[in-house]
């Protein structure tokens, strides 16, 4: 064991006075030195800037992430020349955010999306995030309308449909040529020019004729893709039914390899009303003999263009019609029409649907002014069609009847009296 040093006696005095704490050691000339004083604080400043980034991140991801307040999907219109306050303040008020407009701009730029918002109709998803809404803006991805455009109308009544959708903006400058716009379902987002849904309706036409053209039986008597479209934009108007096309086709087709008139009621109206295309009334008695270069009562083979804009199954089957020597066709009483190939069981069938309508009419239909009295088709002369309808296209657009084809009337002169024509 190590012995303790022995402890020196002290007086009663020295005892109550306090011990003597040395002094602390002096701070080394380093410690001392700026450059470490203004190192140790910038450190510091790093250290609580690495725990505020933190904290901000964390929140921001919050933020971002965290599902939103929308309730079910809905579609929200941003503006033109909307800035991203205005975009943050318009998603608040239609319930896709909830955040104020400032952190919206800060997750904007966070992002770096602030030149990418794009101003369209989007759709937003419920419950959306913050980050969801942002990147729907930025990529575009705004709601696209489907628009249907029905087949058989004229240039004038599509643009007039499309002059009446307030989804699209401006005008049609000028009236596309008929038969060059293509019917069909097609899809634009919210502010589309009208001349450019023209102009891919021109588009797709002209892709879609180019490719029906190509494929199409070498023996139909037309010559050009123009003249195709001119006949299948009759065929449109003659028949909406689907299984029909192909055999009116035929019709007509057989006809003019014949070098029979095609008669159609449907070319008659077109010469009276040009783009317009519905008459109103019955066709009158005087205007089937009246002159006019659509007008195939009189004229020989096609008219000089097309009377509607015909769809691809229209086209499709005027190039390749049925294998057929049907020469005539009259409405079956049905909604269809009964085809023959020989002038006779014309006759016949359009005797049956005469006395159809006279039992189901009971002769109450009085005929137009000027219109054909009711009365037996006389020999030799091709039968007017009794009052018919056959159902409404898909569009509800009315059209003219099939007209029963037969060889030209003797309409020189006194005209074969035959019921009225009524257009549908």
């Amino acid at each position: 064991m190590s012995e303790r040093p022995p402890i020196s006696p002290r007086s009663p005095r020295a005892a109550l006075e306090p011990e003597q704490v040395p002094p602390p050691p002096k701070r080394s000339d380093r410690a001392r030195n700026p450059f470490v004083i203004v190192g140790n604080a910038i450190i510091t400043l790093l250290l609580i800037a690495m725990l505020g980034a933190g904290g901000v991140y964390y929140y921001g991801r919050q933020v971002l992430e965290a599902a939103g307040p929308l309730k079910e999907d809905k579609i929200v219109n941003i503006p033109q020349r909307a800035g991203k306050r205005d975009i943050a303040e318009t998603l608040n008020r239609e319930g896709v955010t909830d955040v104020n407009p400032w952190v919206f701009i800060a997750s904007v730029a966070a992002l770096k999306a602030s030149s990418d918002l794009k101003p369209g109709e989007y759709s937003f998803q419920k419950n959306a995030s913050l980050r969801d809404v942002i990147a729907t803006i930025v990529e575009g991805k705004v709601v696209q309308h489907s628009v249907t455009i029905p087949e058989g109308l004229t240039s004038e009544q599509i643009v007039a449909r499309l002059s009446d959708n307030d989804i699209f903006t401006g005008s049609v400058r000028e009236l596309p040529r008929e038969g060059t716009l293509l019917p069909e379902t097609y899809k634009f987002p919210r502010g589309t020019p009208r001349d450019q849904v023209i102009q891919r309706m021109q588009q797709a036409h002209k892709r879609v004729l180019a490719e029906i053209w190509e494929r199409r039986s070498q023996d139909i008597p037309v010559k050009s893709p123009e003249q195709l479209v001119t006949l299948a934009s009759i065929v449109e108007k003659e028949t909406g039914k689907a299984d029909e096309r192909s055999r009116v086709a035929a019709v007509f087709a057989n006809r003019l390899k014949q070098k029979i008139k095609l008669q159609s009621d449907p070319t008659i109206i077109y010469g009276l009303v040009g783009g317009k295309g519905t008459l109103g009334r019955p066709i009158k008695r005087s205007e089937i003999t009246q002159p006019s270069p659509y007008n195939t009562y009189v004229i020989e083979g096609l008219p000089p263009g097309p009377i509607s804009n015909p769809g691809r199954a229209s086209l499709e089957a005027t190039a390749n019609p049925a294998r057929t020597r049907d020469l005539y066709f009259v409405a079956d009483g049905s909604g269809g029409h009964a085809f023959t190939e020989t002038y006779d069981a014309h006759q016949k069938n359009v005797a049956k649907l005469r006395a159809m309508e006279k039992q189901i009419q009971n002769d109450t239909v009085e005929p137009a002014e000027d219109a054909q009295p009711p009365a037996a088709a006389a020999p030799g002369a091709a039968a007017d069609p009794p009052t018919a309808t056959t159902p409404a296209r898909p569009s509800q657009q009315k059209k003219p009847p099939a007209r029963p084809a037969g060889p030209a009337p003797a309409r020189q002169g006194a005209v074969q009296p035959s019921p009225p024509v009524v257009q549908r």
